[in-house]
């Protein structure tokens, strides 16, 4: 990254799909001062216009601890050019190449920083999470969708385009029926992601009548297909046990092809630990015993892990 901002704080701004959060944080990780806002929704342009109207409200009504911070990182939805402080695209139907880095310093006065969100979180984990015991790592998220960070030798693995980690269009299953919004069939991101949980319950319902998840409908939730996957529901236990077997094979193929000390799970399917203790019980001796520091949660606040990332990006933390 970028040489090392040695401010005592920065500004941090984690933007996701449904909100956004900025904040002041120091070096050791502590969120010293935070807001919320809205996001939603957006094409790159609108994006823009909703960082700069937080960003006003935020310095109007919050403020800052001590002198105004020197740097701020932001960790973003999408694919970036960090070098460039090019934010490329949020995904293909909505790219529209766009200098964030030089819009913001133009006008705040900060040297800005920019990173994808998962990368980001591979960051706060390596700082301020379970990744500071190792320099050899891989951040897996599993939430709406699925992706990757990699840390190898205490650096991120970033590709040539900055877009390493797209792991939810590895296929798992070459066999399956289950499409995806790539055009593959089988990609794990289809099957073990909550949205693909929940396109897969709504598209099979029909075929389970009796299933409680059938009287929920449209308004059925992962919470839900784990819930009655438990108690034995034949259309839960089926999205359930693909799930759990498509993210085994995805650790045990990456186990193989990185050959990491430590994997870290984040992401909401992954939350309470129920998923990951099925997916250990799928997996190999053999991958098992070679993650030598385990396979593990996240320890970090899921609603201040991306703020964090943020600070990581913003401090030109690696």
């Amino acid at each position: 990254m970028n040489r090392e901002y040695q401010g005592d704080t920065c500004l941090a701004l984690d933007l996701g799909g449904t909100k956004l959060l900025i904040g002041e944080v120091d070096r050791e990780g502590q969120i010293l001062r935070s807001k919320q806002y809205a996001s939603g929704s957006m094409t790159q342009q609108e994006a823009v216009q909703v960082l700069c109207a937080a960003l006003d409200d935020y310095m109007a009504t919050v403020d800052w601890v001590g002198e105004k911070p020197g740097a701020m990182g932001i960790g973003m939805i999408g694919q970036v050019d960090y070098k460039a402080g090019v934010w490329v695209m949020i995904d293909p139907s909505r790219k529209d190449p766009t200098p964030i880095k030089e819009i913001l310093e133009k006008r705040y006065g900060l040297t800005c920083r920019i990173e994808n969100d998962v990368k980001s979180a591979t960051l706060a984990e390596k700082n301020f999470g379970a990744g500071r015991d190792t320099n050899q790592f891989i951040y897996v998220n599993i939430g709406t969708g699925i992706a990757a960070g990699f840390m190898a030798d205490g650096h991120l693995l970033r590709g040539w385009a900055n877009d390493s980690g797209e792991i939810g269009h590895m296929v798992v299953d070459r066999r399956s029926d289950v499409a995806c919004v790539c055009g593959k069939r089988g990609c794990v991101e289809a099957i073990a992601s909550g949205h693909g949980m929940y396109a897969r319950c709504l598209h099979m319902m029909d075929t389970y009548p009796h299933s409680p998840l059938y009287r929920l409908g449209d308004a059925v939730t992962v919470n839900d297909i784990f819930g009655h996957g438990r108690t034995g529901d034949p259309l839960a236990k089926l999205i359930v046990d693909d799930a759990v077997d498509a993210v085994a094979h995805l650790l045990m193929n990456l186990v193989r092809a990185v050959n990491p000390e430590k994997i870290i799970l984040g992401g909401g399917v992954m939350a309470d630990g129920w998923m990951l203790e099925q997916v250990k019980g799928h997996m190999g001796r053999q991958e098992l015993e070679s993650v030598t520091k385990g396979i593990a949660l996240t320890a970090l606040n899921p609603r201040s892990a991306g703020i964090l990332g943020a600070a990581a990006v913003g401090f030109g933390l690696e």
